[in-house]
């Protein structure tokens, strides 16, 4: 009998095998493949049908989170973000058209963000909002892991827009609900913006002034794919890319990638990444200053948690194994490898 072997190339194998000595083994040994094959396509089956029922965000982050064990840690994997931005940040939604600075701080550490102009094509000034949202931190990380790989300030881009959102993995879709006009509005917004980065330590303070980008072409027309208005190269600032150099925070692509779709998680994520691999004890971080550094937009305690209860599981769906827990106090950190994050000793490929 052989109806319980029926692969084509199990069945080949099974002639092949006929009329030999060893045709029985053989058989046997087909019949235990296929046994593992059916089980195989069976767990996939139900693995598809499971994602298919999930929310969109919930599959992507469940289909990152198994790449990522499977694969684990891997230069080629990591981003970098300057480490005073993505511990203080920049703002998640757009300001009010007449608010052009943004600060915020993180323990002895803070970020100025101011708006700035840039000169259209018809020789007037045009006021650009201050950069905001997830886009603007991937853009960010993007063009700083480019320089610190090349190991120069000066980026090398692809030859349109489309192309360039594409190096960051995004499929860069036009029309009035497309993310084409999303990304010029930021890549202006951090062309012109200013930057005040500053320290202190109750007995000196340091700051940095700081144009991140210099002498880029970043204005555009209507068409995705016009190149007269793309730069071929985005250089930063010698004295962002020094900071750059200094500070840098590195990240897993695949969790950028996840998460790109808010700016509060992305920060969240950045925050857990910096603080947990300095740990040397147990830190328990309060509802109060969690609520500073992450409520912006939240009035109601009560909603801000729930809110920041659901922002944390959606990383610890990505890495499962970070020693953080929710309790009446705040959140609770243990000092951990920065491996539980998937980000390898090596961190420059």
């Amino acid at each position: 009998m052989t109806d319980d072997i029926r692969d084509p190339d199990l069945l080949a194998r099974l002639e092949k095998a006929r009329g030999s000595f060893v045709f029985d083994v053989e058989r046997s040994h087909l019949r235990h493949l296929q046994e593992e094959r059916d089980q195989e396509r069976a767990k996939s089956t139900a693995r598809a049908a499971e994602l298919a029922a999930m929310p969109r965000d919930i599959r992507r982050r469940s289909i990152v989170r198994e790449v990522i064990e499977n694969e684990g840690p891997s230069p080629e994997n990591l981003r970098f973000m300057p480490t005073p931005l993505a511990i203080c940040g920049m703002p998640y939604r757009r300001l009010a058209h007449n608010e052009l600075e943004y600060e915020r701080t993180q323990g002895r550490m803070g970020v100025v963000v101011t708006a700035g102009k840039l000169r259209a094509p018809d020789g007037t000034r045009v006021q650009q909002p201050v950069p905001w949202g997830p886009k603007a931190r991937l853009i960010l990380s993007h063009m700083s892991t480019v320089a610190l790989r090349n190991n120069s300030p000066v980026v090398d881009t692809a030859e349109t827009l489309s192309a360039f959102m594409r190096d960051m993995g995004f499929e860069a879709r036009g029309g009035r609900n497309g993310n084409i006009n999303p990304f010029k509005e930021q890549l202006r917004a951090l062309a012109a913006c200013r930057m005040e980065i500053s320290s202190w330590d109750g007995h000196r303070s340091a700051q940095v002034d700081v144009k991140p980008l210099d002498k880029v072409e970043i204005w555009f027309g209507d068409n995705p794919e016009q190149q007269s208005l793309w730069p071929t190269q985005i250089a930063f600032s010698t004295s962002f890319y020094e900071q750059l150099k200094k500070h840098a925070l590195p990240i897993d692509i695949r969790a950028l990638r996840a998460l790109s779709n808010s700016a509060r998680k992305l920060d969240l994520l950045f925050w857990i990444t910096y603080r947990i691999t300095r740990l040397n004890e147990t830190l328990v971080v309060g509802w109060k200053p969690l609520k500073e550094q992450f409520g912006e937009g939240f009035t109601r305690d009560r909603k801000f948690r729930e809110t920041f209860v659901d922002d944390l599981a959606s990383i610890r769906e990505l890495y499962p194994k970070l020693p953080i827990k929710l309790t009446e106090r705040g959140l609770e950190m243990e000092a951990a490898d920065k491996s539980v994050l998937s980000i390898p000793r090596r961190l420059i490929s």
